[in-house]
């Protein structure tokens, strides 16, 4: 009866356990104007074999076999097999907390080595067992960075992941808490002026992402001399992990804020992620999240526990950090399998192959399509402006099996026209050139059009 709805009968005894006559009785508090007074429209219920039909005709439309060109913070990377045949095993797939130091060795080790490999990527001290995801990761180090401050207000990087600001504006605003966005320059990056001019007393720390939410390599260094120099501390979020395998790692930082999603971990229509914090060790205290250490036992043999964990289930709730999910351990240790698969020179490799097919799709695309943000240092992902509509160019590329860029006017009103296209090692020379060519057809139709004297929204629909 897990997974069947109640019966009639049923649901009649539990109404009456509660004291009320109907359905009708139990919603009675409810505003009738909030009131859905009509059957919901969803289809007829179905018996397990229909239902079992049903899902794989919905698979049949997932696009199987087709190229992506998406990014932003979601990777497409290749997963090696080993992984889910490990996390597959009831000793990690059926662990829970590990409080229980002496039944749950393996877990803490884990935890312990992917905590170990956290802080060798992001130059840091310390990293906690993981959090829910980049965005509430990214948020969290904000939010450590004013406790440890004691001052009131964030200055955000524009090119931020627009998501993750908007995760930071729903903390902020329910704490009263003033967020600044800082512009950024004609390079994609930080513009440096604005932020000098937009640091005041109560800043406590200023939040870039790097790469970029345009893939730009933000200058680290120079921006952590400007929010020292006014007393606040620098967070980095880095969204695409496996550009560690080659970009120094932000040892400017106060605080680093990651989404491991890179590292193994399948694309699922949003979830579940891997976030992750590092810090230096004189604020693991504020740090949110479990962590994780190395001890022995009273036999001198190496072992592990659970040493620090700042949720309200544990401690006074106005002395937590953090009352989310304070850890993805599963998921952490796909994280674990494919940092330990690769290892450091693997990783270097990977990252160079996703530059490598990055820099070409950029010069295919900036054959015919203008790119932004041209001279400045990136990692995966750029930005190509267009005379058409990205739309329009991403509708005719799924007739040739290619998920196109991200637009995004949505975002950014300014950037009219331009999308952000991401490749990995997953991208073939073969697709960038279908998905080059495409984008040279628009353009030449858009620029054919004007030469006949055709104002753009005069322009045939396919061509606008």
């Amino acid at each position: 009866m897990r997974y069947l709805p109640k019966s009639p009968a049923d649901r009649t005894a539990m109404l009456q356990a509660i004291g009320a006559r109907s359905i009708a009785d139990l919603f009675a508090p409810i505003p009738a104007e909030y009131r859905l007074e009509r059957d919901l429209k969803v289809p007829r219920q179905m018996a397990e074999s229909e239902i079992v039909d049903w899902f794989r005709e919905r698979s049949r439309e997932n696009g199987d076999g087709y190229a992506t060109f998406l990014g932003a913070g979601a990777y497409y990377h290749y997963r090696p097999v080993i992984i889910d045949s490990l996390i597959s095993r009831g000793e990690f797939l059926t662990a829970y907390t590990p409080y229980q130091a002496e039944i749950s060795q393996g877990t803490l080790q884990s935890i312990f080595e992917f905590q170990t490999m956290i802080c060798e990527l992001t130059g840091m001290e310390v990293a906690n067992a993981s959090m829910y995801d980049g965005s509430t990761a990214t948020t969290e180090a904000a939010m450590m960075a004013i406790r440890l401050t004691g001052r009131r207000s964030v200055a955000v990087a524009r090119s931020v992941h627009p998501q993750y600001r908007e995760v930071l504006a729903t903390y902020a605003h329910h704490q009263g808490l003033p967020v600044t966005e800082i512009s950024y320059a004609d390079t994609g990056g930080l513009d440096l002026g604005a932020l000098e001019q937009a640091m005041t007393p109560q800043t406590a720390c200023v939040l870039i992402q790097s790469p970029n939410f345009f893939g730009t390599i933000e200058n680290v260094a120079a921006v952590a001399e400007i929010a020292h120099k006014h007393g606040a501390m620098l967070a980095v979020s880095i969204a695409e992990a496996v550009s560690l395998g080659i970009v120094e790692p932000p040892r400017q930082a106060d605080i680093v804020a990651m989404e491991a999603q890179s590292f193994g971990v399948p694309l699922g229509f949003g979830g579940p992620y891997c976030g992750v914090i590092a810090t230096r060790e004189q604020y693991v205290r504020q740090m949110p999240g479990r962590l994780v250490g190395q001890t022995t036992d009273r036999n001198g043999k190496r072992g592990f526990v659970l040493t620090l964990a700042t949720r309200e289930q544990h401690i006074r709730r106005e002395k937590a950090t953090s009352n989310i999910c304070t850890n993805q351990a599963l998921v952490a240790l796909m994280v674990n399998i494919f940092m330990t698969i690769y290892g450091k020179a693997g990783l270097k490799e990977l990252a160079k192959q996703n530059l490598a097919k990055t820099a070409y799709a950029a010069a295919r695309f900036g054959d015919r399509a203008a790119v932004l943000f041209a001279g400045a240092p990136r990692f995966n992902e750029f930005v190509i402006q267009t005379s058409e509509d990205p739309r329009a160019i991403n509708s005719r590329l799924l007739e040739h099996k290619i998920v196109g860029g991200l637009p995004l006017q949505k975002f950014y009103p300014e950037m009219r026209n331009a999308a952000l296209w991401c490749c990995t090692e997953m991208t073939l020379r073969t697709s960038i050139d279908a998905a080059a060519g495409v984008v040279a057809e628009s353009e030449r139709s858009i620029k054919a059009g004007q030469e006949e004297g055709y104002a753009q929204d005069e322009l045939p629909e396919m061509m606008r």
